[in-house]
């Protein structure tokens, strides 16, 4: 017997149930079903997200309205669009066998008149977003004042994203004798304030612990420094082949820019925010969920609608502001009862928001190191090696066999499987060969660091103070393309360019300084004869202090805005920098997994403005012969504002501005 039966549903309900594969109800199904069956109250669920809370209301729901009153009987509210339209869609497979019932969508973006006119043809359950509702209740074009039921979905997340006023406007419209069901997977304050307001003495189903996250849910994290945060995500990426993620980051800015550069780096991968059209977000998440997209980057509003099967890793590339927001996010994966994992990508100045997110979701992090390279090499290798042993064959290459065998006429089977896996490996390998170790890097307190001149090693970068500036014309951009084309390097290979009245900063990685030294010292430049040194400030000792200047932040170097930086070079890519499947116009990808883009894929389009820098507000250490003139002129960054430079009273001390 389906255990749906017995919770009390009739018949029409079972049949589309039956038809979905439902077998068993979830814990907040089976507790709230009966409930609101059997008794005529106000309900507050509290259930993570992924735990089947729209059946929970839906189901009670369909079987308690009257399919012949084509009058509006209740009104779901929901966060945003995508969650609108899929309680909607999912309404109406758990309504297909009652006949006569009939569900509208409202939200913004789409025509207000066409909304309104499905509503009036007759719409028993109206599912809306609550700034929609509130515009068309304000227009006349909806009448809530005789419903019966009032649902408030994902009421937490409507209130963080400040629906309050509207809520309260939009219930305030509606008869004091209605039944209002709350299902929220958080408790705040405001969302308590609401029950007590519009709701009398209300069941309350907790599932779990109230607010703790979901037991099919694992967390790590990895602590890196800031500048090797993208560099994490995508060796993350590598160590996963299989990987169907959801990447957070906090800011729409931030969520295109990652994209963006994923995309470029070869990974399949698409931005989710609300700069998006309608028909943008629905062509994404069509992607997503057809799993043509395997990494989407979003903001935490526009990712409260997706509800897609098999998300294997939930990415927090930044964390939320709200640490609340946490369990909305890992509650991506680990759906239907299937085992997942959130990962969170950390400095070192935000591991106490560790111990604050294991106390809200009563559940322990497990620290992890950035794979090296040879471990992702490793992974890779075997991935591949059962790619190709799980493949199918077709039969249609069979006439190509004779062609294909004189070809490969005198090889071994072992050196035939050497060159066969070799095709995809070689990329891997000549890419991470050159990679530094990202697991011992974490960022170190300014006490720590040591006055002593460092090691320049390879993957390194290194930081040089020149004695051009703006007063020789450059600004940012023009000094940062004037050494590109100096020094015949890649768009990548110098960042973190900073250019003061009479003298600039740059940085390369330590591969580039024999060249930097060799052609720039001493080059003429109109009569200017040019000067570089290596700089005590190094590149990285900069981020290291933004970490604790800044929550969130850009990260450093690569793109010419100051964008996020890959990790790559041109002699990298030239030499096997790769990328598994191409550039976006070409073929699907023969391995299906990640990597660095392969020769002559990168592009030097130009860059978005209002890139992020990781040192955009660190102030410049002062070098030996720049005058306190020059130190105290106005500091022109890469994201293109001045403002005052901070004096430098030695090579070990700076003094910075108090940021807030």
């Amino acid at each position: 017997m389906n255990k749906f039966e017995q919770l009390g549903l009739n018949e029409s309900l079972l049949l589309a149930i039956k038809d979905l594969g439902f077998e068993n109800p979830s814990e907040v199904q089976e507790k709230a079903i009966p409930v609101l069956l059997e008794q005529n109250t106000d309900l507050v669920a509290l259930a993570q997200t992924g735990t089947g809370k729209t059946a929970a209301f839906g189901f009670p729901l369909i079987q308690k309205l009257d399919a012949e009153d084509r009058s509006t009987q209740a009104l779901i509210l929901s966060p945003t669009r995508e969650l609108c339209l899929q309680i909607t869609n999912e309404i109406k497979q758990y309504s297909k066998y009652v006949k006569g019932l009939h569900t509208v969508a409202v939200y913004g973006g789409a025509s207000i008149t066409e909304q309104a006119r499905e509503i009036k043809s007759g719409a028993q359950i109206i599912v809306a977003t609550p700034g929609r509702m509130q515009d068309m209740i304000n227009r006349g074009l909806v009448n809530i004042k005789n419903i019966n039921f009032c649902i408030l979905d994902e009421a937490d997340e409507m209130l963080n994203m400040g629906f309050y006023e509207d809520i309260v406007s939009i219930l305030s419209d509606t008869p004091d004798e209605k039944k209002t069901w709350l299902f929220s997977a958080t408790m705040p304050a405001e969302v308590a304030r609401i029950a007590k307001k519009f709701m009398a003495e209300p069941v309350e189903i907790t599932v779990g612990h109230k607010n703790s996250g979901s037991a099919t849910v694992s967390h790590e994290f990895y602590c890196v420094n800031a500048r090797d945060r993208y560099e994490a995500l995508k060796r993350l990426a590598d160590a996963n082949p299989d990987i169907f993620s959801v990447v957070f980051c906090r800011t729409k800015r931030d969520t295109q820019a990652v994209a963006e550069k994923l995309i470029e780096d070869g990974y399949s991968a698409a931005a989710l925010h609300g700069d998006l059209s309608q028909a943008q977000r629905d062509g994404v998440m069509k992607s997503f969920r057809g799993r043509q997209i395997q990494m989407l980057v979003a903001t935490d509003v526009a990712a409260r609608g997706i509800d897609v099967d098999n998300i294997t890793h939930v990415v927090n590339y930044q964390l939320p502001d709200e640490i609340e927001t946490y369990n909305h996010r890992s509650g991506r994966t680990g759906r239907a009862g299937k085992l997942g994992t959130s990962i969170v990508i950390i400095t070192k100045s935000e591991i106490r928001k560790i111990s604050s997110i294991e106390r809200i979701i009563q559940q322990k992090f497990q620290e992890k190191t950035i794979p090296s390279g040879i471990e992702i090499c490793e992974i890779q290798l075997l991935h591949l090696a059962n790619k190709i042993k799980d493949t199918e064959v077709d039969h249609e290459i069979d006439s190509y066999l004779p062609a294909i065998n004189e070809v490969l006429d005198g090889l071994s089977k072992e050196e035939l499987i050497k060159k066969m896996v070799s095709v995809e490996f070689n990329r891997f390998i000549n890419y991470y060969k050159k990679k530094r170790d990202l697991s011992g890097e974490k960022g170190s307190d300014r006490s720590e660091r040591s006055s002593e001149p460092r090691e320049i090693r390879a993957g390194d970068p290194v930081r040089y103070f020149v004695n051009i500036g703006s007063r020789d014309d450059f600004d940012w951009m023009q000094l940062k393309d004037f050494l590109k084309e100096t020094l015949d390097l890649g768009r990548d290979d110098v960042f973190k360019v900073d250019v003061k009245e009479g003298f600039s900063f740059f940085n390369t990685d330590g591969e580039h300084t024999e060249k930097v030294m060799s052609v720039l010292n001493g080059f003429d430049m109109n009569g200017r004869r040019i000067n570089v040194e290596i700089s005590k400030n190094d590149g990285g000792s900069r981020e290291r202090r933004d970490h604790n200047g800044r929550s969130g932040g850009g990260f450093g170097g690569g793109r010419s805005s100051g964008g996020f930086r890959g990790g790559n070079d041109r002699n990298e890519r030239s030499s096997g920098g790769f990328r598994s499947g191409g550039d976006r116009n070409s073929a699907p990808r023969s391995s299906g997994s990640f990597g660095p883009r392969k020769e002559g894929s990168s592009s030097d389009r130009p860059a978005r403005e209002g890139g992020f820098r990781s040192d955009r507000d660190a102030a410049p250490r002062r070098e030996p012969g720049a005058s306190q003139r020059e130190e105290r002129a106005p500091r022109r960054s890469e994201g293109g504002s001045d403002r005052p430079a901070s004096r430098s009273f030695d090579d070990a001390k700076v003094r910075r501005p108090r940021r807030s």
